[in-house]
């Protein structure tokens, strides 16, 4: 892309009325003789010596042979500036994106810039955000509702079992009505994560809330790992000391327990495979919570067959259940762990080869035009929605749409959705 120096007659001296904020030599901006230029004052709720977003720019800005501009590659193919390194302010100006003149969260986003107050305090205000998930979850789809009446079954059965524990003291039902109310939490902000992955991006949240899933999936997958070591110490516990927790109103409470979870289970049966594929966050949310109610499920399946086996005078069945458990419970959660944990820490995308990734970053790089690449970083948003952004230097005075072109279109036969490019010329 060509581009050319700011001469020195256009810089803005002192005097100039267009720019009553801006009054000194470092910067100009280019505009033509019938063209009237923007005051940003009264958009952007500048003060006089207000430079809250302006540039500060020193000498070696001049020294450069050439101006450049960031380019954003789009899906359908096109090409847009994202900012014109003469303009001293952060507004994009509004004939790059004219559809932004009408959207909402543009609007809301201008109105953030105006400082009238705090932004996030004023249009996502907690009680507001909540009563909005309340009511997506009453008309949702079927996966929230049956996920609603399972977690309002867990909390009125370990209320109950709450209750029967503090009134007979009996701490085994208290421990346990305890452990099924801490699950109960992590199943309600899967929930809520559910409800709020519907909202659409806004000014703050640009790419939306979809990641609130996959993080829900990865605290979900961190609490069961937790339940395994801790079932992993228990069955320690019960080989030192050679005895049995297991009284019979533990049992009763385990049955009670497994049959709830298996309902469940079935509920979310078509999500139970351990290595599952996630096409998107949804899919690894809903796996989530169909591991930890499995997970569950096996808990009190191995309680229960622990006490059976005891009954018959099998030695340290205890044991033997739980360690089995435990190890089971680590093995259908370390997939899920893996994956999510992959993707909140930015990882390449598993799907996407690094000799792949590799062999583009070559074919670029054998371009006659194209004289160095750098900053290829690629990444997964959520589960289907890979992101990258590439800076290339091409040689001085060339137009670089033709290698946008090719660049973009060699990562999105690759699989990456949103590619952003910068070129350099030198």
């Amino acid at each position: 892309m060509e581009n050319s120096r700011v001469p020195k007659e256009s810089f803005v001296v002192d005097g100039d009325s267009r720019f009553p904020s801006f009054k000194s030599m470092s910067f100009g901006y280019r505009a033509s003789e019938n063209e009237s230029l923007p005051s940003w004052n009264g958009e952007l709720g500048f003060g006089g010596n207000d430079r809250r977003f302006t540039f500060a720019r020193q000498s070696s800005f001049h020294q450069s042979a050439e101006l450049h501009t960031p380019i954003s590659i789009i899906s359908n193919g096109s090409f847009q500036p994202l900012l014109s390194p003469s303009v001293s302010s952060i507004k994009i100006p509004p004939t790059v994106y004219p559809q932004l003149e009408n959207d909402n969260n543009w609007k809301g986003y201008q109105k953030a810039s105006d400082g009238e107050g705090n932004f996030s305090s004023e249009k996502f205000s907690f009680l507001l955000f909540v009563l909005s998930a309340i009511r997506i979850i009453r008309y949702g789809n079927r996966p929230m509702k049956r996920l609603f009446m399972m977690i309002s079954l867990n909390v009125a059965y370990s209320t109950a079992e709450l209750f029967i524990g503090l009134f007979s003291g009996r701490v085994g039902l208290v421990s346990d009505a305890f452990h099924l109310t801490f699950g109960c939490g992590l199943l309600t902000f899967s929930l809520f994560a559910m409800a709020a992955s519907l909202k659409k991006p806004d000014g703050v949240y640009t790419y939306g809330y979809k990641r609130l899933e996959v993080l829900s999936a990865f605290t979900n997958a961190l609490f069961l790992l937790f339940m395994s070591f801790s079932l992993a110490v228990e069955a320690l516990h019960a080989f030192i000391q050679d005895e049995s927790e297991h009284t019979h109103y533990l049992i009763i409470s385990a049955v009670t327990n497994l049959l709830v979870n298996l309902l469940g289970v079935w509920f979310f049966r078509n999500y139970a495979r351990i290595n599952l594929v996630y096409r998107k966050a949804e899919d690894m949310n809903y796996h989530s919570v169909c591991l930890h109610v499995l997970a569950d499920s096996i808990r009190s399946a191995g309680l229960i067959l622990a006490s059976w086996l005891l009954t018959l005078g099998v030695k340290n069945a205890e044991v033997l259940c739980l360690g089995l458990v435990s190890a089971a419970v680590f093995m259908l959660v370390m997939p899920l762990f893996r994956t999510t944990g992959g993707i909140l820490l930015q990882m390449a995308p598993p799907k996407i080869p690094s000799s792949a990734l590799s062999k583009c970053w070559r074919q670029i790089c054998t371009l006659e035009d194209v004289l160095e690449v750098s900053q290829a970083r690629f990444w997964e948003l959520v589960p289907g929605h890979v992101v990258g952004s590439l800076s290339v230097q091409v040689k001085k005075g060339l137009d670089d749409h033709p290698i946008l072109r090719y660049v973009h279109g060699l990562y999105h036969d690759l699989g990456v959705q949103d590619l952003t490019v910068q070129t350099d010329s030198v």
